[in-house]
């Protein structure tokens, strides 16, 4: 089996997680890529170093080692060739992560097939120029689109299959897959929905009304949204750099036809982060 690694090393606990996946994989007879040279010591002579896409290409599985943040990361390259992803949880939530740091002895299930795959929705947001051309980004969490670049409130128009469902002021919109719907539309009021689901998840940012609700999408529909405003405002895909549009552009946000594979070693991982995780109070910073 051919394990490409994947770690975040700025989080506390990363690098010696790493040291210990290594270790542990080349014990299992596995061979261990890498998209960059890790400070391992001796253990870097297991490592093969090669270029991220083709290390992804050839692997079997894909490990992240880090936070959900890490696995967002390397999302849509894992999806799109089709390859099962495991995340190692370093960071604080990890809902994503089928294991902890403390619970490396269970890497041998991947040579037993001793687990399950979960295939998540993704979404792809479209932004269409004047001139037709086209960007498109995917995401596995959440398209949010706020002012971006200025500090004020804009009007939006939400439509699903050129139907107006929504005209609302608001700091911006979050649309989410399932899976993102345990991050930021949460925090934004959304409710959570089990993530193996097919929706679209539709949520305010600090509407100006007393009667916003989120909505919830069938995973066909094709949603269009307006605004008006001066200005720009900003497009952002599982927490990247905002993508700058105006208001002579065209958002469309859609099913992406990538769907990501996540390994879950333990079983029913998503509920038991939801006890373990979300009902606990905070870590003091």
């Amino acid at each position: 089996m051919t394990v490409y690694i994947y770690p975040n090393l700025k989080k506390q606990f990363s690098l010696e997680c790493t040291k210990q996946v290594i270790q542990k994989l080349s014990e299992m007879g596995c061979n261990v890529i890498a998209s960059e040279a890790l400070d391992v010591g001796e253990l870097g002579k297991c490592l093969e170093i090669m270029d991220q896409n083709d290390a992804v290409a050839v692997c079997d599985v894909i490990i992240t080692i880090g936070g959900d943040g890490t696995i967002l990361r390397i999302a849509s390259l894992a999806a799109k060739y089709r390859k099962k992803l495991l995340g190692i949880n370093c960071g604080r939530l990890g809902f994503m992560a089928s294991l902890e740091k403390d619970e490396l002895d269970d890497l041998s299930k991947l040579l037993t097939s001793e687990y399950k795959t979960e295939s998540r929705m993704m979404l792809d947001v479209v932004i269409e120029h004047p001139d037709s051309t086209f960007a498109t980004v995917t995401a596995l969490n959440d398209i949010v689109i706020t002012h971006g670049f200025n500090y004020y409130i804009n009007d939006f128009t939400v439509l699903a299959d050129g139907t107006t469902v929504s005209s609302l002021r608001a700091d911006g919109l979050i649309f989410s897959t399932p899976t993102g719907a345990s991050a930021y539309s949460l925090s934004a009021g959304g409710p959570l929905i089990e993530p193996t689901m097919d929706c679209i998840e539709f949520t305010q940012i600090c509407p100006h009304s007393l009667f916003a609700r989120t909505m919830l999408f069938a995973p066909n529909k094709l949603i269009e949204v307006k605004y008006r405003a001066d200005g720009t405002i900003g497009v952002s895909a599982d927490g990247a750099s905002p993508i700058p549009v105006t208001k002579s552009d065209r958002i469309y946000i859609r099913k992406s036809s990538l769907r990501l594979d996540l390994i879950d070693i333990r079983g029913d991982n998503f509920f038991k982060s939801i006890g373990a995780k979300l009902m606990q109070p905070a870590k003091e910073i």
